[in-house]
């Protein structure tokens, strides 16, 4: 018999950087693009679907980690519609600050379009942002939601948390520049906000450690260049060589420790996949309730 093919988490970052946000904490560029880069950006795009749809039946998950905000550009909210209609695509979920308007999900496939949505509280409203949650809840669109985790946003954050339907898992992004950063208090704050907040704050030692990445999960950026993680420059191969597959195997991490929920995920060792199952790539814990206190 022919072994069954593992599954595929790929993560997709083209070259768009624009963002209509200028949050002071945000690692990505903040540039504006022009409409030729734009264009750009549009075609190899369209390159990435267009192999994703003749790689069928491998079985394929994706996440858009953009450098900029992507759904506020049509070429990407039609990508997820697109993805969508793909049997062999089980989930097509994307990072988003959640700026565009979300009638254009009404034609979305529910068992496969996710969002992964961040809360900026210096760019927009508790009340502005909740409401297009509790939208996407009645449309019946998977999400989860998130903030970082800057002790000056506390009160915002926690409002935001009531303001949420119990059923919306709001994690939090620990900031990790300063080790010193919160206290106790702040982490008994934060842990019953995001009960796997612990595990994000932890820079997890990964040199050496096993790690999906490089075999059932990679990224690959707009020229086709596959890579292990968005942290490992070495490439490992194109995905428009024909050999492609032939590249991904088990491999070891060669970083002193794994700081990013989107790249400790894939450390075996943590068994993440048991705490999000279906619910990996856009962040969703397994049968995830708040329960207020």
């Amino acid at each position: 018999m022919t072994a069954t093919p593992p599954r595929w988490n790929i993560l997709y970052r083209g070259p768009l950087s624009s963002c209509n946000y200028a949050c002071g904490y945000c690692p990505f560029a903040k540039t504006r693009n022009t409409r030729e880069e734009l264009q750009d950006d549009t075609a190899r795009l369209h390159r990435f679907l267009d192999w994703v749809e003749s790689s069928a039946p491998q079985e394929i998950g994706i996440l858009f980690t953009p450098w900029g905000e992507a759904l506020v550009h049509r070429a990407y909210r039609e990508a997820l519609l697109r993805l969508g209609r793909m049997q062999h695509v089980r989930r097509a979920a994307i990072q988003t600050n959640l700026a565009c308007g979300l009638q254009w999900l009404d034609s979305a496939d529910r068992g496969t379009v996710a969002l992964w949505c961040t809360f900026h509280p210096t760019e927009t409203t508790v009340e502005r942002f909740a409401a297009k949650i509790h939208l996407l809840q009645r449309m019946g669109i998977r999400h989860s939601v998130g903030a970082v985790g800057v002790k000056d946003h506390f009160p915002l954050i926690a409002e935001l948390r009531e303001q949420l339907p119990p059923e919306t898992y709001l994690w939090v992004n620990a900031l990790k520049k300063n080790p010193d950063y919160y206290e106790q208090s702040h982490l008994d704050f934060l842990t019953a906000i995001d009960p796997l907040f612990l595990v994000n704050l932890r820079r997890h030692p990964s040199r050496g450690k096993n790690c999906h990445a490089g075999h059932t999960s990679f990224t690959v950026d707009g020229e086709g260049t596959a890579r292990r993680c968005h942290f490992i420059k070495t490439p490992i191969g194109n995905i428009y060589e024909p050999d492609f597959a032939s590249r991904l195997t088990p491999r070891t991490c060669p970083n002193t420790a794994c700081v990013c929920h989107i790249g400790y995920v894939n450390l075996p060792e943590l068994s993440l996949n048991q705490v999000f199952g279906e619910g990996l790539l856009e962040r969703i814990p397994l049968d995830f309730r708040f329960a207020s206190h």
